[in-house]
């Protein structure tokens, strides 16, 4: 099941996610709308229904733990309740700007591949990043929180390029003024 706007929400209530998460994964969601709109009318294969609904229940996780774990707790939750593999993924990676397998095992996540790999993850990952809670920012502000936190900020610069290389320009400029 690829979770249409009313299930997710439904979903938000049942794990009872607080209001400014909701609010915050619904501008994830429309950020990522336009993205893949952009990335699509640029000849790029792009499944926006998948994307939108996981960048709707991307911080589901969140109503279990407010840790970097959110994004591996919320695609189990998405696992239980029978989502769509994609939609479970793109949840999956889109913590950080990705983390590596050796990052998650140091961290002590089931083993895996945490990066973001498809356009759609991508996508979704880079949106959130463009948010402080419901509203876009400018892409430096989240760079320089990476520099604060010792992230990596080349992966971070890198998951930018691979957007806007995907829309056909600044992916900045189309999450801040359409």
């Amino acid at each position: 099941m690829v979770p249409s706007a009313e299930q997710a929400s439904a979903l938000h209530r049942k794990y009872h996610s607080n209001d400014k998460i909701v609010e915050h994964c619904r501008a994830c969601a429309a950020i990522s709308l336009r993205l893949c709109r952009r990335a699509a009318a640029q000849g790029n294969m792009v499944d926006e229904r998948a994307a939108v609904s996981a960048a709707l229940l991307h911080d589901i996780g969140r109503s279990r733990t407010q840790l970097v774990d959110h994004g591996h707790v919320g695609a189990a939750i998405l696992e239980e309740e029978g989502v769509d593999k994609e939609v479970v993924e793109i949840v999956r990676k889109h913590v950080g700007a990705g983390i590596s397998t050796e990052e998650a095992a140091s961290l002590g996540f089931p083993a895996g591949d945490y990066v973001p790999r498809t356009l759609e993850q991508k996508i979704v990952c880079f949106a959130d990043k463009m948010l402080d809670g419901d509203r876009a920012r400018p892409f430096v502000e989240e760079e320089k929180r990476f520099v604060k936190k010792g992230h990596d900020v080349e992966r971070l610069r890198q998951l930018k390029r691979d957007v806007d290389v995907a829309v056909g320009g600044d992916a900045e400029s189309l999450v801040l003024f359409g």
